[in-house]
């Protein structure tokens, strides 16, 4: 039976009957011999001075083996140091408290004992004396002149301050019809994965060897910074990561618990574990998305885009993440900004301010303000102007015609199909009869509400969006894969993507199988190890594995096929070209007896020296790597229909449409589950979602119950239709795992709004509770 081709169709899942029957192996599951279990104590004030840590009584704890401070470290291992760029104050620190601790949660001492409730006991001993300080929990109070300092040395609170003019806005805003000033403000909220953060670290006196098992999305990242701040030389560490139960950009950084516990280890001689609570993930291990902008825009009395300003402060909270620096989420806010749309004049000025908060992280769609606040704009821009909200996008997007050209940022815009798929929301939706509908309902004291959201996704990052950012070390974005033919002729992948949710182990098997002409059971992908992968410091993120990963696997694939026919040429004297690879076996054109299985190729190519390589060598191994080419957007627009009951403010989401375009698919039913949970988590954001801080720095949203996630009952199915455009560059794929997270919020604040038009009332923040409608309907 022929094989048929995989890509395009939607193969089960191969992880599903691992993950699904919990087979599946998460750090927490590593159990070593002899292995010890590490607790934190952590810091009850956002700002205080340490005066005295006394770790007596926990030392002596029966148990207990060992207590760490930051007086212990510091002779051995070095502090970290983030990533920066021209401008920005980068915060140096030390794994644990040193001197003074900025937030509610900081790591003070590490304690490591027998069990994980007797490390938590020991924990409770440690005595520790602090002088409180004032802290800071708002961006505009660190700004004022005699807010108290995070850093005294750098001698302020604001970080990074970045002015860019492009055009002439003044001129623009002279000759509009209509001016718009609002102020948006988007809250901080969490990640939130499944399976908290962890690891496992492992060192053997006899090797002075380390491996770390982690949950972490870029290993070789996380091996790079270890082998820094540990002095622990690289080639004696190992990074391990098995599954992974979610991260969505909050497991990208090192933290300092990585640092503590693997230095626990080293000290040891012993196995140590660290898993993190809910309590603790929900406190440190990162927050998102806490940023407000200020915008001026101008359009002309038929609704043209004429000029926009933009003024952004972004709160990075007490510590810079290592990885991405804070400048960098501004300027892909700054560059991403205009979308699709004729915008020929803007200026935009950023503000990053640091406050006794959560260190800021990435979290799916990173600069998802942009779309937020630009989405936003134009609806309240529609509204000011007496134009439909769909009409005035049509009248600013460009047109095919049009295209390619660079935004007003010089990003390149290629193959743009956003009119397209306004229009075929719009139709999905049935906006015609949504409006009559929702104007009846009114009539009979119920509120409906319409939203759309129109995005591009840069998926991966292209040369000109990483020029317009302009600070990332490298001009283009490279991936490699490494593929091997085993001695019974089964495929190994070696991929340096990590995946924690995506499908790796699927959708690049399905490439495979189809470049090479083997069935997708004879196909393993390896990932995860940093002693057989190949380096990357991304791993998975970034919307990156569709384009980059498919593009080196594609390679890699394509050079091992020919490996493949030539072990079969040599053996038969026939040339090349009359050989193809047939369900697993290789054929003779026009003779079709004459087959070569794969598990005899592999035979052959390890046995016969000469048979597969010229220089003699055994196997059949081969490297690709791709680099990204410009043009490599993923695009949607997003729509839904709400509900607002104006006697208990809930919000019930009606219908939400997607319609997107990231090229061909390699798995539809994969790309769907991207694109739906996101969308989720898009409306679980708005909805639900919130770190909350007091006043004083306490962290007041240290569980799932007083931090809220929506549930499946708070979810409607997501209608998600696709466009196939046909990129032109060899890899048709392009990524989908931020989009649904970036433009769900948009597309619900916008319905929202319109539901309650007859109250007046005007949506500029996005979390919208229950309390909070009311309140912006002038109703309690």
């Amino acid at each position: 039976m022929t094989i048929q081709r995989l890509t395009g169709t939607s193969v089960q899942r191969v992880e599903d009957p691992r993950i699904l029957t919990g087979r599946g192996r998460y750090v927490d599951d590593v159990v070593l011999p002899g292995m010890l279990h590490a607790a934190f104590v952590r810091s009850p004030h956002a700002h205080a001075r340490i005066m005295s840590i006394d770790v007596t009584a926990a030392s002596i704890l029966p148990g207990v083996h060992l207590v760490l401070t930051d007086a212990d470290l510091r002779p051995i291992i070095g502090d970290l140091t983030a990533n920066g760029s021209p401008g920005l104050f980068v915060a140096t620190y030390s794994a644990l408290a040193r001197g003074t601790v900025r937030l509610v949660g900081e790591p003070i001492a590490i304690v490591v004992a027998d069990s994980r409730a007797l490390a938590e006991d020991g924990a409770a001993l440690v005595a520790v004396e602090y002088y409180v300080l004032d802290p800071v929990v708002d961006m505009d109070d660190a700004m004022r002149d005699d807010a108290p300092l995070l850093y005294p040395e750098h001698g302020s609170n604001v970080i990074y301050r970045t002015e860019h003019r492009y055009g002439d806005t003044a001129s623009a805003f002279a000759g509009a019809a209509h001016i718009v000033r609002e102020r948006f403000l988007q809250h901080r909220h969490a990640n939130v994965p499944m399976e908290c953060r962890g690891g496992v670290a492992d060192f053997s006196p006899a090797t002075r060897a380390l491996e770390y098992t982690v949950s972490h999305q870029a290993p070789h990242a996380m091996r790079f910074q270890l082998s820094l701040i540990l002095r622990q030389p690289t080639h004696l560490l190992r990074v391990r990561c098995g599954d992974i139960g979610g991260s969505f950009g909050q497991k990208g950084g090192i933290g300092r618990e990585d640092i503590a516990t693997c230095a626990a280890a080293r000290i040891l001689g012993r196995p140590v574990k660290w898993i993190e609570d809910r309590a603790e993930n929900l406190a440190v291990a990162g927050q998102a998305r806490e940023e407000r902008l200020e915008v001026e825009a101008a359009i002309d009395a038929e609704g043209h885009l004429l000029g926009v300003r933009v003024k952004m402060v972004m709160d990075t909270g007490a510590y810079p993440q290592l990885g991405f620096p804070a400048s960098g989420y501004t300027n892909v806010v700054r560059s991403l900004f205009p979308g699709a749309y004729r915008l020929g004049h803007y200026d935009f000025d950023a503000v990053a301010v640091t406050t006794n908060k959560g260190t800021y992280v990435p979290y799916r769609g990173p600069w998802e303000v942009e779309t937020w606040v630009r989405e936003r704009m134009i609806d309240v821009l529609a509204r000011t102007a007496g134009i439909d909200p769909v009409e005035i996008r049509l009248r600013n997007l460009w047109n095919d015609d049009e295209l390619p050209r660079k935004s007003v940022v010089g990003v390149e815009l290629i193959k743009m199909t956003q009119r397209e798929s306004l229009l075929q929301a719009r139709e999905r939706i049935d906006y015609d009869a949504f409006r009559v509908e929702q104007a009846e309902a009114r009539k009979n004291g119920r509120y409906l509400g319409i939203g759309f959201c129109n995005f591009i996704e840069p998926a991966p990052f292209m040369p000109s969006l990483i020029k317009a950012i302009g600070f990332m070390a490298a001009p283009r974005t490279p991936q490699e894969a490494h593929i091997r033919v085993e001695p019974d002729g089964t495929i190994t992948l070696f991929t340096s993507q990590q995946p924690h949710g995506q499908g790796h182990e699927t959708t690049l098997a399905q490439l495979i199988a189809d470049e090479i002409g083997v069935g997708i059971e004879r196909v393993r992908v390896v990932h995860g190890d940093t002693q057989v992968t190949p380096f990357n410091f991304v791993g998975t993120g970034g919307s990156r594995a569709a384009t980059l990963a498919s593009g080196a696997v594609m390679g890699a694939a394509r050079q091992v096929r020919e490996r493949i026919l030539r072990v079969a040429a040599e053996l038969w004297e026939i040339d090349i070209t009359d050989l193809d690879i047939v369900d697993g076996e290789v054929v003779a054109n026009g003779v079709p007896s004459r087959r070569l299985p794969m598990q005899m190729v592999g035979i052959l190519a390890y046995t016969r020296p000469g048979l597969a390589n010229e220089d003699g060598s055994l196997g059949i191994d081969e490297h690709h790597a791709y680099i990204s080419y410009e043009g490599t957007w993923s695009q949607s627009t997003h729509c839904c229909t709400v509900e607002v009951d104006v006697e208990t403010g809930h919000v019930r989401v009606l219908r939400f449409v997607v319609v997107e375009d990231c090229g061909e698919m390699i798995n539809p039913a994969i790309v769907d589950g991207q694109v739906r949970g996101g969308v989720a988590q898009g409306i679980s954001a708005v909805l639900f979602e919130r770190s909350a801080y007091g006043a004083d720095g306490s962290y007041r949203a240290d569980s799932l119950s007083n931090y809220l996630v929506a549930t499946a009952n708070d979810i409607p199915h997501i209608e998600v239709v696709h466009r196939h455009s046909h990129p032109d560059d060899p890899v048709p794929f392009r990524g989908v795992g931020e989009g649904g997270a970036i433009g769900a919020p948009a597309a619900l604040t916008n319905a929202i709004e319109d539901a309650l038009v007859p109250f007046g009332a005007k949506i500029r923040e996005q979390h919208l509770p229950p309390h909070r409608i009311l309140e912006l309907c002038g109703l309690i």
